[in-house]
């Protein structure tokens, strides 16, 4: 499962990061690391940002980089 299939108000901890180089490095500059928790606080009406409570901040995302995100 990835980020962007998890449901608003669920919670669940990132398991593996897909992609390379600069987007991954991106995702994990913005605290999205391996056992790290987030819950899915919000989502668009078109679906893109998502809005994610990580680490005692609210993160926007876009619905690709979400989709590079493993979570269990």
């Amino acid at each position: 499962m990835t980020l962007n299939e998890v449901k608003i108000g669920d919670k669940a901890t990132i398991a593996k990061l897909l992609g390379d180089g600069a987007i991954k490095r991106r995702i994990m500059d913005m605290g999205l690391v391996k056992g790290t928790e987030v819950e899915v606080v919000k989502v668009a009406p078109a679906g893109d940002p998502i809005e994610l409570a990580v680490r005692g901040y609210s993160l926007s995302i876009r619905k690709d980089e979400a989709a590079m995100v493993e979570v269990k």
